[in-house]
């Protein structure tokens, strides 16, 4: 029998190959001379999700700011209710405006420390049943987090939370706190 990665590994691989590999990667090219790899919290079953968005009554487009100090417009849509160490949470789901993509930026107890000081942010694919698969384990830094040359969103107030989420990327080297 033998050991098959988890798509969760595959996922981790592919992305480590783009950021060493591909021209778009956001890390120089000394640094990629350099790159052996993202540093991953260990895969978290307990910060996976299956959740029903709530849809804002009067869905409005708000301005995000980015870490350039420009900022972006985005829609903002729905909240969600996970619970994580016992405490219930809350999160607002974005969505892009152009592609309409759902966008969940946040701020756990771990930023600047464990992550990135500006935040995560995780991508939401869709389920059957009006659900959304809220899997921490792809929390992923911004690409600001590696290079500063990047405009980012910065996760607004309403999305920061006061737990610790031990899942997806996590400081190291190649990050900047």
């Amino acid at each position: 029998m033998t050991d098959e990665p988890s798509e969760l590994q595959e996922y981790r691989a592919a992305k480590d190959a783009y950021f060493r590999d591909e021209p778009e990667s956001p890390l120089t090219q000394a640094h990629r001379r350099t790159f052996v790899g993202l540093a991953y919290y260990p895969e978290a079953p307990l910060l996976v999700f299956e959740v029903i968005p709530q849809p804002y009554e009067d869905i409005e487009v708000v301005e995000m700011a980015t870490s350039d100090g420009e900022a972006r417009e985005y829609e903002r849509w729905a909240r969600i209710g996970f619970v994580v160490d016992g405490k219930q949470q809350t999160l607002t789901v974005f969505r892009d405006l152009h592609s309409g993509a759902s966008f969940l930026p946040f701020v756990d107890a771990g930023a600047g420390s464990e992550t990135y000081g500006a935040g995560r942010y995780l991508d939401l694919p869709e389920l059957e049943g009006g659900r959304v698969l809220l899997d921490f384990n792809y929390a992923y830094h911004p690409y600001c987090a590696y290079n500063a040359g990047y405009s980012c969103p910065i996760p607004p107030g309403e999305n920061r939370l006061d737990v610790h989420i031990r899942a997806g990327e996590r400081l190291g080297a190649d990050a900047q706190h």
